[in-house]
């Protein structure tokens, strides 16, 4: 099987059987979009729902955002010959691992879903909130994902000090 990792601000669109899309997220939502009968599926992974109000965005930041990313998505899948009508949605992600951002996670969460029922994209699947990372992955062929909690991060980590050079006593020109 052939794995296709995504980060935030990336989405991947997949046309061939054996194929998983991947992603790992914390309060960052991925959103899996799928067309049975094309065989079309695809993930995206964006960081904010939508800029606030009156909140200028530069241009390249705009991948940053849901309401960027969902678009993007589903216009690369009709690209690929999925029909806009014949898609399913998936959620994942949101939670809110760290109290010092608030509840960004379910904003987030919230987003996606508002999003999804104002364009009339049904959804199945979701496994969004609490407090802890998920790793996704989306077999995209076939529609399938599978989200894991990932109950405690791999530890850190640390590299030795640099020990210092020997001393020599031998003065060099």
């Amino acid at each position: 099987m052939r794995r296709v990792a995504i980060i935030q601000g990336e989405h991947a669109v997949v046309t061939e059987p054996g194929v998983a899309i991947t992603t790992l997220l914390g309060s960052c939502i991925a959103v899996c979009l799928h067309d049975a009968q094309a065989h079309i599926g695809g993930m995206n992974h964006f960081l904010l729902g939508e800029p606030r109000p009156g909140q200028t965005i530069r241009a390249e930041d705009m991948h940053r955002y849901g309401l960027h990313a969902m678009e993007l998505l589903i216009n690369a899948m009709m690209q690929k010959g999925a029909a806009r009508h014949r898609l399913k949605a998936q959620v994942f992600g949101g939670g809110n691992i760290q109290s010092a951002f608030g509840k960004i996670g379910t904003d987030n969460a919230d987003f996606a879903l508002r999003f999804l029922k104002t364009e009339n994209i049904p959804v199945g699947q979701t496994n969004v909130g609490g407090t802890q990372a998920r790793k996704v992955e989306f077999m995209a062929w076939d529609g399938v994902a599978n989200c894991t909690l990932v109950s405690q991060a791999p530890p850190i980590r640390r590299m030795p000090p640099p020990r210092p050079a020997p001393v020599s006593e031998v003065e060099l020109f």
